[in-house]
């Protein structure tokens, strides 16, 4: 069943899971890992509540020995994918990984690569301990954020068994010669539908123990600057100066709404809407088209969308032509739809 739907929605489950970790079967996985790998089983398997907390670990760790990722990780997936490649040729291995982890892979390294800024961002307040941590993070196995690699060898590979194993059931690993250490999952994940971390009330991913990324459609913001977006007013949104929060301001306040409240006026008005135009200090223009559905709906009323379009835009017709791909004077629509 490789690269059939269920594998890759599985492994997409795995990638999103939240929640505790299942730590005998994550243990047993670790276990597995390393004994594949030909190596003796760790002495200690120490648990931490999330990343941040497990590069604090491994950097407290006494006589762990060195790193064995390589062993556990890098060389047995280098040889599924030698291994794979050679059976099913260049066109099959691309086949296989465009259907399976080619459709995981943005979202799931974007996610891990959001994780180790914020840790780094976290733990290297000294000068010059951001390339120690760092260096911390090199030596970590992903995981359920591996879920995109493990789903193209998904049934293939025995020496990748113990790896799916703990990404079924925990976090991040940092596997050492005598001493492992186990991340717990994440407590909550929200996303939008795009798979960008995205919430306006609280942390888009958060830990037990209250490691979190704050984010607004995939853009990383402040928590504070989260907790003051209920009170927004459009004065409140022009003073902000910072023109990426700005955009985040508009975007959950409603560009039709701030229109309504700030006083704007159209700069173009025809038969196929209405052209508005926002303008932002230090930022482009903020242009939007407003058009009236020519279906009614159910109730008889006929429903307004609002269409962002680029801010060069000077009619209303160029606008709506912009949004289908077409040249205003060529834009003549037979029925509005």
């Amino acid at each position: 069943m490789n690269g059939t739907p269920t594998t890759v929605d599985r492994w997409r489950a795995v990638a999103a899971a939240t929640g505790a970790a299942d730590r005998a079967a994550a243990e047993a996985g670790v276990r597995l890992a390393y004994r594949t790998a030909g190596l003796a089983a760790p002495e200690r398997i120490v648990w931490a509540d999330s990343p941040r907390a497990a590069v604090t670990l491994v950097r407290e760790l006494a006589d762990a020995g060195r790193s064995v990722r390589d062993e556990v990780r890098t060389r047995p997936w280098a040889e599924e994918r030698r291994r794979a490649h050679d059976e099913l040729g260049p066109g099959g291995w691309t086949t296989l990984w465009t259907s399976t982890g080619a459709r995981l892979w943005d979202t799931t390294r974007a996610l891990a690569d959001r994780i180790r800024s914020a840790v780094v961002d976290d733990l290297a307040v000294a000068p010059g301990e951001a390339a120690a941590v760092r260096q911390v993070l090199l030596d970590a196995v992903l995981g359920q954020h591996d879920a995109a690699w493990l789903a193209a060898f998904d049934g293939r590979g025995e020496r990748l068994r113990g790896l799916a194993a703990v990404a079924e059931h925990a976090g991040w690993w940092w596997p050492y010669e005598k001493a492992v250490v186990l991340c717990e999952r994440p407590t909550e994940l929200h996303r939008d539908e795009a798979g960008r971390l995205d919430r306006g009330d609280g942390p888009a991913l958060a830990y037990g123990d209250g490691f979190a990324l704050y984010a607004w459609r995939g853009m990383s913001v402040p928590a504070e600057f989260l907790a003051g977006l209920d009170g927004l007013t459009p004065e409140r949104i022009r003073a902000e100066e910072n023109a990426e929060l700005r955009r985040v301001m508009l975007e959950y306040f409603g560009y039709d709404r701030y229109l309504a409240e700030s006083g704007a006026r159209p700069v173009d008005r025809d038969e196929t809407g209405v052209l508005w135009r926002i303008e932002l200090a230090d930022d482009e223009d903020v242009a939007m088209v407003e058009v009236v559905n020519a279906t009614p709906e159910p109730d008889g009323t006929f429903r307004t969308y609002w269409l962002r379009v680029p801010p060069e835009t000077r009619t209303a017709r160029q606008g709506v032509a912009w949004t289908f791909g077409l040249a205003s004077e060529v834009y003549e629509p037979l029925v509005q739809t």
